[in-house]
């Protein structure tokens, strides 16, 4: 295990030293936080909240999602470059599994963004609107919880999507797509309480609002008793079939590899 803390802390050390990235880093979430809340504030017209949903629940389910795309960040390009290069058969060569390496340089690299990108940006955020505090200890306890279960399904959705680079020539355009889809049926950009109906039935069956959209409703106190069970339950079963889904694809990517080169 330690072996792969060390990728984890070099991945967080190589982010140091790009300054002038993780400031600009600090300027665009600032500027996405200040954009979001002008948006709302048009929208709700200086009314205080819209269908029992106030302002401050929805800036606080952006601030919430906006920290965890931070600490969600990955290199989805990471697969893809390895095999275009080549060096993926010396990287399957080394005794460390390839899959925990890629896992751990991810949380390296959001571990970093959430502290000198979303803390800061968050701190210079709480003086331009107020961030509703958390339910209670416990609601907080059970949205990292969540949120780490929400972190694990994203990461297996972006490593399968990943294993099509064994296949397809370039997955940028599959990656930019399928980002699309989870940041509006996550509720990280819209919140889902605007959904309508029909539309949440049909996200209910995906994995997608048990990324973001869960945590927040735990750390609101808008689930209780039998709901957060079956919300842990559900994001459960997806890390299963994902787990397993990822697996499939991998293991048939690696019997189809061919390299060339010397």
């Amino acid at each position: 295990m330690n072996t792969y803390i060390q990728f984890a802390a070099i991945k967080f050390r190589n982010n140091m030293a790009y300054r002038f990235e993780y400031l600009m880093g600090i300027l665009n979430t600032v500027l996405n936080f200040i954009v979001y809340c002008c948006i709302y504030k048009a929208l709700y017209g200086g009314a205080n909240e819209v269908d029992g949903i106030t302002f401050s629940m929805v800036t606080t389910n952006f601030i919430i999602s906006l920290g965890l795309t931070n600490a969600f960040s990955k290199n989805e390009m990471f697969l893809q470059d390895k095999i275009k290069q080549g060096t993926i058969a010396n990287e399957l060569l080394k005794p460390v599994n390839f899959k925990f390496r890629m896992l751990f340089e991810d949380m390296g690299d959001g571990l970093f963004k959430v502290i000198f990108n979303f803390i800061p940006a968050v701190l210079i955020a709480m003086v331009f609107t107020q961030i509703q505090p958390p339910a209670g200890i416990l609601n907080f306890t059970l949205c990292l919880v969540s949120a780490v279960l929400g972190y694990i399904v994203l990461w297996y959705i972006s490593f399968i999507v990943q294993t099509w680079s064994f296949w397809l020539f370039s997955v940028w355009g599959i990656v930019t797509i399928k980002n699309v889809i989870i940041n509006i049926c996550s509720g990280a950009l819209l919140p889902l309480w605007f959904m309508p109906e029909p539309i949440m039935n049909i996200i209910r069956f995906t994995p997608f609002d048990s990324i973001f959209f869960t945590p927040v409703q735990l750390y609101l106190g808008n689930l209780q008793g039998c709901e957060i069970l079956f919300n842990f339950a559900r994001q459960l079963l997806w890390i299963v079939i994902l787990y397993f889904a990822g697996e499939f694809f991998w293991r048939r990517g690696i019997k189809k590899l061919v390299v060339q080169g010397g």
